[in-house]
């Protein structure tokens, strides 16, 4: 039998491999290629000689050698988890509050679910958002009136902040499904011009479509505003103009096919979501974990998100 011994990685791959469904999915969640968690997941079966998940099955089910394995994940990475916390704890002193400040509107749908689930893991943190989106966070973090703020693009350096990637997403083109636009395969910079843009009430820069395609292309379409995703989509389907949101805030909609999308040209729109905190605040522990956990949620939960 192979030397290849049991390691605390091996259960992560494997209960991210139960909780992901597949291989892609769970190596983005993990920060391996496909061929790097497929690779070691062929190891494991050597060393123990058997398969640990069922072949040329979809969706990914495991074995029986692979269930019992699960089950020693589930037990003992939460435990090693816990115990990580507790000595944070006894290293570094209490927590102190985590206030979070966001750049975007659509934030709150995927870290609400995130904020809930850190609560259990550190109650003792006194966990918070700042009102309202703000246009630009980082000097909230510079002057220590938030610990950790959520940004779209990594900005240039900043040498008393911290970055941490979050995940990567894409940005589509909604219409209603009798807009002439609808016929086509994707969308380019031009077929914005003569249309209404429906958006939040924020600036240009903090609209991805404006940012990275219309502005550059020199386009300015009118535009209507709307405070809220469902009041943009409403407008959308009834054929008051177009709109540009993350695929992961419209899959609902999609599903029931009251608007329709389409991709910002030929490969799509992609933008990027960091995280950035305080070179100190990088350091502690309870910050850390938000920032991993909320990655681990999103990597698994979001519609059309990726690994940075």
């Amino acid at each position: 039998m192979p030397s290849t011994a049991l390691e605390l990685r091996h259960l992560e791959t494997l209960l991210a491999l139960a909780e992901c469904g597949s291989l892609s999915k769970a190596a983005a969640r993990l920060f391996l290629t496909q061929s790097a968690l497929s690779h070691q997941l062929k190891a494991l079966e050597s060393h123990f000689g058997a398969a640990l998940v069922e072949k040329n099955v979809r969706p990914l089910r495991f074995t029986a050698i692979g269930q019992r394995l699960l089950e020693l994940a589930r037990a003992v990475l939460p435990q090693v988890a816990e115990a990580g916390r507790d000595v944070a704890r006894l290293a570094q002193g209490h927590a102190g509050p985590l206030r979070i400040a966001v750049q975007c509107h659509n934030c709150f749908d995927w870290l609400m679910p995130a904020m809930d689930a850190y609560r259990s893991l550190w109650p003792e943190v006194e966990l918070d958002i700042i009102s309202g989106f703000v246009v630009d966070p980082l000097p909230l973090l510079e002057r220590g009136e938030a610990e950790l703020a959520v940004v779209h693009d990594k900005p240039d350096a900043r040498p008393t902040l911290a970055f941490s990637a979050l995940f990567r997403y894409e940005s589509v083109a909604l219409m209603s499904p009798r807009h002439p636009l609808a016929a086509k395969h994707w969308l380019e910079a031009e077929d914005f011009a003569k249309e209404t843009l429906i958006t939040y009430p924020v600036p240009d820069e903090m609209l991805d479509v404006m940012k990275h395609c219309l502005t550059p292309a020199g386009i300015d379409p009118k535009r209507r505003t709307a405070e809220l995703t469902v009041a943009i989509l409403q407008l959308v389907a009834s054929g008051r103009g177009v709109a540009a949101l993350p695929s992961w805030a419209v899959g609902n909609y999609l599903e029931r096919g009251y608007v329709v999308s389409r991709p910002i040209g030929r490969d799509g729109l992609r933008c990027e979501l960091y995280a950035a905190t305080s070179r100190a605040g990088a350091e502690a522990a309870y910050i850390r974990e938000f920032i991993a956990l909320t990655r681990t949620l999103s990597l698994t939960e979001l519609r059309g998100v990726s690994a940075l």
